[in-house]
Parts: structure tokens; C-alpha cells; sequence
């Protein structure tokens, strides 16, 4: 399959592009973060994005979704990434999405995927315990209680956690941590009895929470899956969240190169323009080069995701793996090229070296991907 995209992509592309580039710039992530704004995005902005199908991207068109794939989501994804936009699409309406129509029963999918289409429901994935993301060491507690399960335990950097109307919440009902039997994944209303929320602001201005769960009640209809049988789930759903993190990786490493252009076609040092030094222009080229290969990495993944998520993970790892280093080259580039200023708070180069740190770890750094393929070929 051609690693391009077709009239249709470039359309919904275009689309993307024009309303994003419109109404969430990298001054409104500027302001959000100046006025320390509770929610983090813009709701006004997040409605726009229902009313013109994107959050239902990924939800079939019986639950009033767009039922596209996961290509047409990387779109919308780089598109975010060259503008930095705080969005809840990522975390509601790729990966909760994704959980909920891959694992979810009749009743949760007609009950909660209709709501994401919409874009009334905001949702998300907390899984991860640590500073490092390791699905398998998860360690929070599920007991059986009467007809369900009583949850506790924590959770650190679950993404859009602290406006989240429902968060699915992996937890360990048997078995020990970095095992992949006893996974289960519960479905759990934050406002319920037992769960703590605090707000956490990252370093990219974008926002998480962590979260904490003391005995939190949960009948046997909030299972999502089966019971002791999430890993497989999870391992797909989590596949799909990296494909599209690393598409945003691709915008943000497009963009961040447009820009040093740019700036090596303006700044004249000892009266030349400094794009006229031979050194600079090499490093500009390698750059490019390195961008495209990625980008061709990235499409192939959403492509194996769209052809089959369980065979996909090779693919992804190294599409997650690569947009992570590109994207970490691509921001110290920039600030080089750009000299002292680029090191300034008030120039906007720095807002994407700090979403690119951000992105690099979500679901699983470049090392992290890189033990994974070594693992699967058995080394």
C-alpha cells in the first residue's frame, strides 16, 4: 500500500488544518497555560470538534460516529501536533474509544460511544503507576466484593484525568506485577466513593491527573472485557494510542523544521543570511530527511492498525520509537538554530521541545519500544 494519503485523507487533512490552525494556534495554549485555566482546553473549541465529526472519528457510524480508521486519526493528530492544541481527543476519542468499541459489551458501547461522538462524554485511560510506562507492572488492586470488585491503589499521568466522566482503570484482580494474566480493566465514574483527583499541570502546559482509588465500589456490568483477560486488549488499544502519538510527533517535527527554516532564511550574522552557511544547510537537509522517514514509518503503523491491531505492534514500535527521536532532534535543532532567543519563554520553540519531552514518554519511550522488538524476535 502507498505510504500516501488519498484525495479523501488530504481532504479531511485540509479540514483539520483549517479549523485548527484558526482556533487553537500556539498562542491559545499560551494563554491556557498564562491563565491557568482549570480545564486546560477550550470546550467552545472541543464542541466545534464534535459538530465537524472528528471526535467520532473512530467510533462506528451505528453510534452516531464517522466510522473511520486510524489513518484518518493520525490526520487530525498531526495536525494537532503543529499547533500544540489541548485537546481531549487523544485520550477520549482515540484510546477511550478504542477500549470502548473493542472491549466494550452491547450495553457499554450503545451507552458511552454515541456520548464520545458527540462530544458530551469525556473519557480516558489510566494505567499507568510509575514514571515509566509499564503496562504489565500495573498493581493496583481488585478484590471481589459481593457482586463486583473493590478498587486501591493509584495512578500518575492519566491524560485529561481531572475532566474525565469516565475513567477506564486497568487493575490487577490476580496474579503479581509484570504478569500478563490477571489484568482487567474496570469501567469508573469519578465522582464515585473512594476516588481522589488531583490535577497535574506537565511540563508542555498540557494537563493529567493522578489519581487514587480507596476501596472504590464497582458492580460486574463496569468490567470492560473479561475478567483476568485484558492484557490482549490493552495491548491493542495501546498500539492505537501510540500510532496516534506519534503522528502528533510528525506535526510537531514538520512544523518545528518550517519554522527554523524560516528563521535561517531571515537572521543575517556577519552580514550573511546564516542559511547561506554550508554547515547549517547540512543539517537542515539531514533533518529533512530524517522527518520523512518518519513520517513514512508512522503512516505505515496506522496503516497495520487499519489491516489488523493485533498484528500491528511491530509496526508501531517503530513508528512510536523513531517519531520520539526525530521529534527530540527535531526541537534541539531548532533551539540551536534560533540561537538565545530560541531558549526564551516568550519565543514559541520551547513549547515544542517540551510537548516533544512530553510525547517521547506517553505510552512507552524509544528504549522502551526498542526492548519490545527485542523481545518479540526472541533476543
Amino acid at each position: 500500500m502507498a505510504l500516501v494519503l488519498t484525495e479523501e485523507q488530504s481532504m479531511l487533512r485540509d479540514s483539520a488544518r483549517g479549523l485548527i490552525s484558526d482556533k487553537a494556534p500556539v498562542s491559545h495554549l499560551r494563554h491556557l497555560r498564562d491563565s491557568n485555566d482549570r480545564t486546560g482546553f477550550s470546550k467552545e473549541l472541543w464542541h466545534s470538534f464534535a459538530e465537524m465529526g472528528f471526535a467520532g472519528l473512530l467510533v462506528p457510524e451505528e453510534f452516531g460516529g464517522s466510522g473511520l480508521g486510524h489513518v484518518e486519526a493520525g490526520v487530525v493528530m498531526e495536525e494537532i501536533g503543529r499547533t500544540l492544541m489541548p485537546s481531549p481527543f487523544l485520550a477520549t476519542s482515540v484510546v477511550a474509544a478504542s477500549a470502548l468499541n473493542r472491549g466494550g459489551n452491547s450495553a457499554q458501547r450503545s451507552e458511552y460511544l454515541p456520548k464520545i461522538a458527540s462530544g458530551s462524554l469525556l473519557a480516558t485511560l489510566a494505567i499507568d503507576e510509575g514514571a515509566k510506562h509499564r503496562p504489565l507492572h500495573t498493581g493496583l488492586q481488585a478484590v471481589r466484593a459481593g457482586n463486583g470488585f473493590k478498587l486501591s491503589g493509584a495512578k500518575a499521568l492519566v491524560v485529561d484525568g481531572h475532566v474525565a466522566d469516565l475513567l477506564i482503570v486497568a487493575a490487577r484482580t490476580t496474579g503479581a506485577a509484570g504478569e500478563r494474566e490477571g489484568l482487567t480493566l474496570f469501567l469508573v465514574n469519578p465522582a464515585a466513593k473512594g476516588v481522589a483527583i488531583e490535577r497535574t499541570i506537565m511540563v508542555d502546559a498540557h494537563n493529567a491527573a493522578r489519581i487514587e482509588f480507596a476501596n472504590v465500589e464497582v458492580n460486574a456490568d463496569s468490567v470492560l472485557g473479561e475478567v483476568d483477560q485484558a492484557a490482549g486488549l490493552l495491548d491493542g488499544v495501546l498500539d492505537i494510542g501510540r500510532g496516534a502519538v506519534a503522528a502528533e510527533m510528525v506535526g510537531l517535527s514538520e512544523e518545528v523544521f518550517g519554522r527554523t527554516v524560516e528563521y535561517l532564511k531571515s537572521r543575517k550574522q556577519f552580514g550573511k543570511l546564516i542559511g547561506e552557511f554550508q554547515a547549517l544547510q547540512h543539517r537542515a537537509a539531514e533533518l529533512y530527511v530524517d522527518i520523512e522517514i518518519t513520517r513514512a514509518a508512522v503512516m505505515k503503523a496506522l496503516q497495520a492498525l487499519d489491516a489488523d491491531v493485533a498484528t500491528a505492534a511491530p509496526a508501531v514500535a517503530v513508528a512510536k520509537a523513531r517519531a520520539g527521536t526525530t521529534a527530540t532532534r527535531a526541537v534541539q535543532e531548532g533551539v540551536q538554530m534560533h540561537g538565545g532567543m530560541g531558549m526564551t519563554d516568550q519565543f514559541d520553540i520551547g513549547f515544542f521541545m517540551k510537548r516533544a519531552r512530553v510525547c517521547e514518554e506517553l505510552f512507552g519511550d524509544a528504549n522502551y519500544h526498542t526492548e519490545q522488538l527485542a523481545r518479540a524476535r526472541g533476543y
